[in-house]
């Protein structure tokens, strides 16, 4: 089969990797502000309080996906260091709740191994392991958590799909334009909407803004640090050679807006230099923005699009797309593939989302 990718994010490039191994694959991507690669993200969905089961379910999924992920690429050959597996430490602002967390992280963990290990650290034990943070919090550390750096996957990802024969074009591209192809997959993010909308569907996905940025502490060694989980707007994430990213914003009813808001990730800055002091005598080294695309309801939405047998449309993601993206995607391609999912998807039927508008 031919197949058409809209979207070079983390469902488009999935897609494109696991897609190229058997059918001739060409992915579109223009570089309009994708979310993925704006974003540095971390994959522990075990402790989240969303009560959506369905949500649940599929990116706890989507967590334990990232296993098999790894060992399809090592197998290709290709580097994965893109994700690191130091698990995360988790705040909250009293003993109640955190209480609260860890009886929820061992009631998850009895069906779901991959969680880890669940271990409750004193403060001293905490700025033991990570001297940069100042605390007189205990926190809760599960070892499955993990993060990863989206442009990084993208490339690693990108690399593996080249190998397999992928083409890849960096142009802007319309739904018509590829009405030759067998499959189209839109993988768009927040621009999933003008697309089909210029084939006269309505469709239900918005973006939201997101920033972070970036400092580099020097003489500090973050290998084999864990992520820092405060309850608050930003998470800390360490990454190689005193690489810190903090972030990130959630900004609604901003539309396609790509501008750095400065103010704004000084601010962040200031509150997060509470948990790490040092935060105070660095500047930002760098900043990024990325578009999120969401649903009304906060699910993702994936399938094959209303009243189309050529198209299937994979957005909507949210905050949660570095955790169930690569999931989405490969589920995508079982799709594609007429492979059995052994997955129940019907709460993300694109039919709740994307409706055909009649003439």
């Amino acid at each position: 089969m031919k197949i058409a990718i809209i979207g070079g994010g983390i469902v488009g490039m999935t897609v494109a990797y696991y897609l190229s191994k058997t059918h001739d694959v060409t992915l579109f991507d223009d570089g309009r502000n994708q979310a993925t690669s704006a974003s540095a993200g971390i994959i522990c969905p075990w402790l989240s309080q969303r009560r959506n089961k369905d949500w649940y379910r599929l990116t706890a999924n989507g967590a334990r996906f990232y296993k098999t992920l790894i060992a399809d690429l090592q197998n290709d050959g290709i580097d994965t260091t893109f994700y690191r597996q130091n698990g995360a430490i988790y705040f909250k602002k009293s003993e109640a709740l955190l209480n609260k967390l860890e009886t929820l992280a061992h009631e998850r963990r009895q069906n779901d191994a991959f969680i880890g290990d669940i271990k409750r650290l004193s403060a001293n034990e905490i700025m033991e392991r990570i001297p940069e943070l100042q605390t007189e919090q205990d926190g809760l550390f599960i070892s499955g958590g993990a993060c990863i750096d989206g442009r990084s996957y993208l490339q690693t990802v990108k690399q593996a799909a080249l190998q397999n024969g992928a083409t890849f074009i960096s142009e802007r591209t319309t739904i018509s334009s590829l009405r030759h192809f067998d499959k189209i997959v839109v993988c768009a993010g927040a621009y999933t909407k003008e697309l089909l909308e210029a084939l006269d569907y309505t469709v239900d996905i918005t973006a939201q803004k997101g920033q972070l940025f970036t400092v580099q502490l020097e003489n500090t060694h973050t290998h084999n640090y864990p992520v820092i989980i405060p309850q608050s707007e930003f998470d800390l994430l360490p990454f190689d050679s005193g690489h810190w990213v903090i972030g990130a914003t959630h900004e609604k009813n901003m539309g396609f807006d790509h501008q750095v808001d400065l103010a704004l990730l000084n601010d962040m800055k200031s509150s997060a230099s509470v948990w790490m002091p040092s935060l105070k005598t660095v500047d930002i080294a760098s900043t990024r923005v990325g578009t999120r695309a969401f649903t009304s309801d906060y699910l993702p939405c994936f399938g094959q699009v209303p009243a189309s047998h050529q198209l299937l449309v994979g957005s909507g993601l949210g905050s949660s797309g570095l955790t169930n993206g690569p999931y989405i995607a490969y589920l995508l391609t079982l799709l594609i593939n007429n492979q059995p999912l052994h997955e129940d998807i019907s709460a993300f039927n694109p039919e709740r989302y994307i409706q055909k508008n009649t003439p």
